[in-house]
């Protein structure tokens, strides 16, 4: 069982002057999940190389069994350390992807050519894809026989409401739930922070942080199928 897993290499926060990445939780839960089942796990990047990590998911709230597994780990550090490059990926060598989320996708994968034609690979080869948070963001620009691949989809992603809990409402280049609606999917989200995952097909999607963990047992269950 081969998964890609792929990361932002984008670290600033709008024009704030803050530091963004991938949010730790939604890389390290699902890893694990992954990895623990057995399955062989690639990181890529669009830079390759070490991504830039979300300086707010590194404080003492934020943190969860699976974030202090990884502090402990050197081994999965120094992977990290060195994703591959997005560019170099291909679908077919692989049974799944899974995308952690974190405010950087927003900037760099929904608009990376390469992410998004390889989205459309995996779609159209009928193999399980899972965006978490900030990631389902990421299908923006993703097309299925050339309209929105979310279009009538049950999805889930980060709500209005938790982007305007984190004051970041007028930063990001776009909200995932509005962007979501706009493309005509079915969106639902669960209570703000709780976990909640949407599966439409071979397409999973969870809302936050606390629904990485569910997304990936979700993902794990398709491929199992």
């Amino acid at each position: 069982m081969k998964i890609l897993m792929v990361l932002t290499s984008h670290d600033k926060l709008g024009d704030t002057g803050k530091k963004t990445g991938f949010w730790v939780e939604e890389f390290a839960a699902p890893y694990y999940v992954l990895s623990d089942a057995g399955a062989d796990i690639t990181l890529a990047s669009p830079k390759g190389g070490q991504p830039p990590i979300d300086p707010s998911s590194t404080t003492e709230d934020a943190q969860t069994e699976a974030t202090k597994r990884f502090d402990k780990d050197q081994e999965l550090q120094n992977k990290l350390a060195s994703t591959k490059k997005l560019e170099d990926m291909n679908a077919s060598d692989f049974d799944g992807v899974f995308y952690p989320g974190g405010h950087g996708p927003l900037w760099d994968l929904a608009n990376d050519l390469k992410s998004i034609s390889l989205i459309e690979a995996f779609n159209e080869q009928m193999k399980p894809m899972a965006f978490v948070c900030h990631a389902p963001g990421v299908l923006a620009n993703v097309e299925d026989h050339k309209e929105p691949l979310v279009r009538r989809k049950d999805v889930t992603g980060f709500a209005n409401s938790e982007e305007d809990a984190v004051g970041l409402t007028n930063v990001v280049p776009f909200l995932v739930e509005d962007k979501m609606n706009q493309l005509g999917a079915n969106y639902s989200k669960g209570e703000d922070w709780s976990s909640y995952v949407k599966v439409d097909g071979k397409l999973v999607t969870g809302q936050n942080p606390a629904s990485s963990e569910k997304a990936a047992r979700e993902l794990l269950h398709l491929l199992q199928k």
